[in-house]
């Protein structure tokens, strides 16, 4: 999120790690944006924030054409202020998974092109996987946009990951659940979806009240995680290392 508060810090973190590949994660609503307020009056409130309705936002950017405009400057300014941080683009995503808005999809493939762009995230977890892990679920409402979005993408010559685990329990991957995952894990390109952090702190706690970033970043170390992703037989990869379909 290159306009969020420690940009600046988690930049620095980054090019102390170089094996750490990174992305573009857009912020187009519920967020802090890139350019002036004044430039983008159609997309923020009177505080200077995008909205935080993602329905009243969606709509406008699909009908308005002024607010268009101004969606494509900001999601334009975005890529740049990645690019101007000197890290390599490993993928795009975007916050709250606002790119199954047709509208930010097919800015990001316009725009995001001009950054070398090559891969973007879907966000589809098949229901059959979720059940064969034990949970109970019905397939998602928003299926028939995500297989709109994944078709745009390959189109595009991106490559995309099959599908994203961790969107049931946003916020509460824990060592048991990726532990239930890794043993029924699908055949292709699975991410592994979550917010780790060493702890909760304050300004955490108030935008994810029920998140539990500790214990996700405890899974994500695990040793028995690590054994369960040797007994998958699975490669551990970054978007990078996926060939774009042509």
């Amino acid at each position: 999120m290159v306009s969020a508060p420690d940009a600046a810090d988690a930049v620095a973190r980054a090019r102390r790690l170089p094996k750490l590949r990174i992305g573009l994660h857009l912020t187009l609503v519920d967020g802090a944006p890139t350019l002036p307020p004044g430039q983008i009056p159609d997309l923020v409130d009177e505080s200077g924030r995008f909205r935080a309705n993602m329905a009243t936002a969606g709509f406008r950017f699909f009908f308005l054409p002024r607010v268009r405009r101004q969606l494509a400057a900001e999601i334009r300014a975005q890529f740049e202020a990645f690019h101007a941080t000197g890290l390599a683009l490993d993928h795009a995503n975007a916050h709250k998974h606002m790119h199954i808005h047709p509208t930010v999809a097919r800015l990001m493939v316009e725009i995001g092109r001009d950054y070398g762009l090559k891969a973007v995230r879907v966000p589809a977890e098949p229901a059959g996987v979720l059940r064969a892990a034990g949970e109970n679920v019905a397939p998602l409402v928003y299926a028939p946009w995500v297989a709109l979005m994944r078709r745009r993408f390959r189109r595009a010559g991106l490559a995309v990951n099959d599908c994203l685990l961790g969107l049931r329990w946003t916020g509460a991957m824990t060592e048991d659940r990726v532990l239930r995952l890794m043993a029924v894990l699908p055949e292709g390109v699975s991410e592994l979806y979550g917010h780790p952090a060493v702890a909760q702190s304050p300004a955490l706690a108030r935008l994810m009240p029920h998140y539990r970033p500790a214990d996700e970043l405890a899974a994500l170390v695990s040793p028995a995680v690590r054994q369960a992703v040797a007994r998958a037989g699975a490669n551990l990869a970054s978007y990078a290392d996926i060939t774009p379909l042509s």
